[in-house]
C-alpha cells in the first residue's frame, strides 16, 4: 500500500511538472498602463488576461513586466537593450505612446520608434505574429487629472497617434485591440479611474483584458 501511495505521489509530481512546462510564456511590453500604476499588481491588464486564460483551461505563467512610469518610445527600447529576457515567448503585447503624446513629441518619430519596437516584440515571439497583440492608447483626456486642460486636443492627438500605431500593426499583419473608445467612458463613469484621477481601475483593465484574452484564444 505504502508502494502505491509513493507511485501515487510521483506521478502527480510529474504531472504538475509536465503542466508547468505546457504553460504559456507572456512578456508584456510598454509604460504605467500595462504596470497598472495606482491599482494592485493582480489587477493590471497582465495579470487579468493571464487569469482569464486559466480559467479556460490554458495554463500561463505570471507575466513578465518590461515597463516603467512615464517610459516614452525610445526609453523602452532602451529598457529593452538593458533587460535580459527569453529567447521567446508565447504572449507578447505591446502599449506605448501615451508618453510620447503627452510630452509633445512628433508624431513621425513615434511612427519610427513604434515600427521598431513591435519588430522587437514580433522577435521576442520568435517571429511568430500572431502571438504578438498591440493595445491601442488610452485617452487621458477623459480622466479628472485631465480637467482644465483642453481634451479636445489631447482626444485629436490621441488618436492621430492610435493612427499611426493601428497602420503600422496592419502593415506587420499584427492583432490590434483598441481599447480606446472604453477608456473615454470615464468622462462619465469614475469607476473606471484609478484613485490617482488618471489611471485605468481595475475595472477597467479587466475589460482589456478581456478582449486581449478573446484574441490570443482565437489565435490558438
Amino acid at each position: 500500500m505504502k508502494r502505491i501511495f509513493t507511485l501515487v505521489i510521483l506521478l502527480l509530481i510529474q504531472y504538475n511538472m509536465n503542466a508547468q512546462d505546457k504553460a504559456l510564456t507572456f512578456l508584456a511590453l510598454g509604460d504605467s498602463y500595462t504596470i497598472g500604476e495606482s491599482v494592485p499588481i493582480y489587477e493590471n491588464f497582465p495579470y487579468h488576461t493571464v487569469q482569464l486564460l486559466r480559467k479556460k483551461g490554458i495554463p500561463v505563467h505570471a507575466p513578465e513586466i518590461l515597463a516603467k512610469t512615464g517610459w516614452t518610445t525610445d526609453e523602452l527600447n532602451a529598457g529593452i537593450d538593458q533587460t535580459s529576457l527569453l529567447e521567446g515567448y508565447d504572449i507578447v503585447t505591446l502599449l506605448i505612446g501615451v508618453n510620447n503624446q503627452y510630452r509633445g513629441r512628433l508624431a513621425a518619430e513615434y511612427a519610427i520608434h513604434f515600427e521598431k519596437l513591435l519588430l522587437r516584440a514580433i522577435g521576442f515571439a520568435g517571429n511568430r505574429k500572431d502571438r504578438v497583440y498591440v493595445l491601442s492608447i488610452p485617452d487621458w483626456g477623459a480622466t479628472p487629472f485631465a480637467e482644465g486642460r483642453d481634451k479636445n486636443k489631447i482626444a485629436t492627438e490621441i488618436d492621430q497617434f492610435n493612427a499611426i500605431n493601428r497602420t503600422i500593426t496592419a502593415k506587420l499583419n499584427v492583432a490590434y485591440i483598441n481599447i480606446t473608445p472604453g477608456t473615454r467612458e470615464a468622462s462619465t463613469d469614475v469607476t473606471l479611474v484609478a484613485k490617482d484621477k488618471l489611471h485605468p481601475s481595475g475595472k477597467d483593465y479587466l475589460r482589456w483584458a478581456v478582449l486581449l484574452t478573446e484574441a490570443i484564444v482565437k489565435n490558438r
